[in-house]
């Protein structure tokens, strides 16, 4: 089928950065045309004005705890680890399906279309994930044997659901580490080399807090990042989540790996962690920055509009210069930038022709977003827009929403068996 979406804002994210009025063409699930007009088409979209963008790309995600947000707030680190890993221990396939679909459903309204998802019991999240409609890559829990809860070998597992789940159209199996400090050297060369042999994503959790830095200094005399570094784990398919409290050392040592960091501000501030991600550093040294939300128990939602504009604010007035983190900075960290640390760089992030279409429409008509020019329109979406703003999703040509109702997705029953779960799983 080929769909047109006419007369349109499109905010392209091509190597110039392009900014151009006209139609985005549609063939199957590959965009053949950007900026032109007229071009016949089975199905069209009067966009009218609006905005046509990519995609927007979360890299760090738990979409299984949606379903525990509002059961653990307002908890210092200890606490709320302590009653993250109780309640999770007593989790069972139906509430994780409740719960990745609730954070699928919530991602479509909010115009993410691909997700970096870090957690056990993938498969399960898989099928969630292929009916939503839209792309998860899908990165099997990780740790050393005596330190897990899963049945047998959590690396072993990892391995079957990455060859068991490999052909699926929209499911990205990976590998995931959980941390440093449950992960000891031969379990980080294992995965290492399984990711590099496979071309598979590996991502972690790496340097959260300012106590998972200091114990792991304590225990082996290095801090995470340089350790990683000096075992040569470190690659260009790695992607860090959090990576708040890097020295500049350990930054070189990621940028020469070529590697991609996912930060997540608003988890990092929530839980007062404390930290401010590196970034402008980050990205002198040639690491890949992206955005990620993290799990609904810590971000309370997966808004990455939220997400950037948080993260702008938070460099800015934490370094007392407002010229740091731009807002076209932002934006790439969201498309192109994310879609890089998700292994897909050359196929989706940005609106040219040859790649998957993963686009969404925002409301052009919206006050927030106006007054609405190509001067002011990438300030406007990251500083102005939010979720509400989002119309219309499409991910690998599918249609997962239109003019705001959610076609791929059983809204009503999502909503409802999700309160179902919190309420067991609270209960329990």
């Amino acid at each position: 089928m080929r769909t047109a979406i006419r007369d349109a804002w499109i905010v392209t994210q091509d190597a110039d950065r392009s900014i151009v009025r006209g139609d985005v063409v549609i063939d199957g699930d590959v965009i053949v045309s950007v900026g032109g007009s007229g071009v016949e088409a089975d199905r069209e979209i009067q966009a009218g004005g609006d905005i046509v963008m990519p995609g927007l790309v979360n890299t760090h995600c738990h979409a299984a705890m949606s379903v525990m947000k509002g059961s653990v707030d307002d908890l210092n680190f200890p606490q709320f680890l302590e009653n993250v890993f109780r309640i999770d221990s007593d989790r069972n396939d139906a509430d994780l399906d409740a719960g990745a679909r609730l954070g699928l459903l919530e991602m479509i309204r909010g115009g993410t279309t691909t997700f970096v998802d870090l957690y056990y019991s993938q498969d399960v999240i898989a099928k969630a994930v292929e009916e939503s409609g839209v792309r998860g890559i899908l990165c099997w829990a990780v740790l050393d044997e005596e330190f897990t809860t899963q049945s047998g070998n959590p690396m072993d597992n990892c391995r079957r659901f990455c060859e068991s789940h490999s052909s699926m159209r929209k499911v990205v199996p990976g590998v995931g580490l959980q941390g440093v400090y449950v992960c000891g050297p031969e379990t980080w060369e294992e995965a290492s080399s399984y990711s590099i042999e496979s071309g598979r994503v590996m991502t972690f959790h790496l340097s959260e807090t300012r106590g998972e830095v200091n114990e792991h200094q304590r225990k082996t005399g290095m801090r995470p990042g340089d350790w990683l570094g000096s075992m040569g784990v470190l690659h260009p398919g790695c992607l860090a989540a959090h990576s708040a409290w890097l020295t500049l050392n350990e930054v070189r040592a990621l940028g020469r790996a070529g590697m991609s960091v996912s930060t997540c501000p608003v988890s990092n501030m929530k839980l007062a962690t404390g930290g401010v991600a590196p970034i402008p550093e980050m990205m002198e040294h040639g690491v890949n920055v992206s955005i990620g939300t993290d799990g609904s128990a810590t971000n309370n939602s997966v808004d990455m509009f939220a997400e950037m504009k948080t993260l702008g604010l938070l460099q800015k007035s934490s370094r007392w210069d407002a010229t740091v983190t731009p807002a076209q900075s932002l934006l790439d960290m969201a498309t192109i930038g994310g879609a890089k640390a998700a292994g897909m760089g050359g196929r989706t992030g940005s609106i040219e022709k040859g790649k998957l279409a993963d686009l969404i429409v925002l409301d052009g008509k919206a006050p927030n977003l106006r007054p609405l020019l190509p001067q002011n329109m990438v300030s406007n979406i990251v500083y102005s827009g939010n979720a509400l703003n989002v119309k219309t999703v499409m991910c690998q040509g599918d249609l997962l929403m239109h003019d705001r109702e959610v076609l791929s997705m059983d809204e009503a029953q999502v909503l409802s068996k999700a309160e179902d779960a919190w309420l067991k799983l609270c209960s329990r």
